[in-house]
């Protein structure tokens, strides 16, 4: 490797910042990632509990980094800390691998009563507390002795059920819409759950959130079955008429998965997006992965949308080669 005079700004130490880092410090390039976080990793480090990813590893894997000469900047959040517009006057170029963030709703009454949280809030919440770091935006909340419901059948409710259990709850249920083949999530997550007893409810819908002086009390659910395959290919879940029932409960985990969480400076800086809020840049661009402002390039869930954590490696990966070669252009 031979060193360049060349510095790329990293926004984002998760897996796709990360692996961006680590193919330009390869190469001979200065990266200086930047996160809002206290701690590198991303969901690996506050998404993913620690029984399942010791936050050791993440610490090793920091260590490394840094002494290949990857610099840190942590507790920076961008566009707000730190303008983008300073980051993007100071580096030869910018990667953004902000993940998608922005939980996405259930559209139900009651979804913002008192004792209803987002999954990664309350993911992040936990890890924070247990790490003993400053929580935040994220509080801790303990479900120690409560009955809890969890709504979702991706890794991400998996998580959130296992938790829940790990810290006292008295009851934890799982519901999803359809059956348990087509749960998005891992087979053998749900096989620790159940093991764990987490109790699932297959084929059952969330109506409504039921509150009682503004406090969840319980969840209002319909059986569903499998109907005709939507525009996905997957079977659409039918409502049974007359088959409504109340599910009592003292808290709500709503896991419906994630969506794009587009910054507000894009637009200012020139950074397209499509229709659902991810940033256009691809695979097959002149320099990989480069959006439609050249000096900024993307990869990861905020381009493909929520995804593997080995995709956004892999694509990552890509991007700095790509970055590399546009740099290579303005010597």
């Amino acid at each position: 490797m031979v060193a360049t005079d060349f510095k790329v700004a990293i926004i984002g130490a998760g897996p796709a910042g990360l692996s961006c880092a680590d193919v330009l410090a390869r190469n001979g390039v200065k990266a200086i990632v930047y996160d809002r976080h206290p701690e590198i990793g991303g969901l690996l480090s506050f998404g993913i509990p620690e029984f399942k990813l010791e936050h050791e590893v993440i610490k090793t894997r920091r260590r490394i980094l840094e002494g290949m000469g990857i610099q840190f900047v942590l507790g920076a959040n961008i566009g707000q800390e730190i303008s983008f517009n300073d980051v993007l006057e100071n580096h030869d170029a910018v990667f953004l691998g902000l993940g998608t963030y922005k939980a996405m709703e259930g559209g139900m009454p009651g979804e913002d009563a008192e004792g209803v949280y987002r999954a990664l809030d309350y993911l992040i919440g936990n890890t924070k507390s247990l790490l003993d770091m400053p929580s935040g935006d994220h509080a801790y909340t303990n479900l120690k002795g409560q009955r809890v419901v969890v709504l979702g059948g991706g890794d991400t409710a998996m998580d959130c059920v296992r938790t829940a259990v790990r810290q006292g709850a008295s009851e934890v249920h799982c519901l999803y819409r359809r059956d348990r083949e087509n749960m998005p999530g891992s087979q053998r997550e749900v096989d620790n759950a159940v093991e764990e007893g987490v109790q699932f409810r297959f084929n059952v819908q969330a109506l409504e959130v039921i509150n009682s002086q503004g406090k969840a009390s319980a969840v209002r659910v319909v059986e569903t079955r499998l109907g005709l395959p939507d525009e996905s290919g997957r079977q659409r879940p039918e409502a049974i008429e007359g088959s409504e029932t109340n599910i009592e409960v003292d808290a709500v985990i709503v896991a419906y998965g994630f969506q794009a969480s587009p910054e507000n400076w894009f637009e200012k800086f020139d950074i397209q997006t499509n229709q659902w809020g991810l940033v256009e840049a691809g695979e097959t661009d002149e320099f990989a992965f480069q959006t439609s402002n050249p000096k900024v390039f993307a990869a990861g869930d905020m381009v493909r949308g929520a995804d593997l954590v080995v995709t956004a490696v892999a694509d990552a990966r890509k991007a700095a080669l790509g970055i590399v070669s546009y740099l290579e252009t303005t010597k």
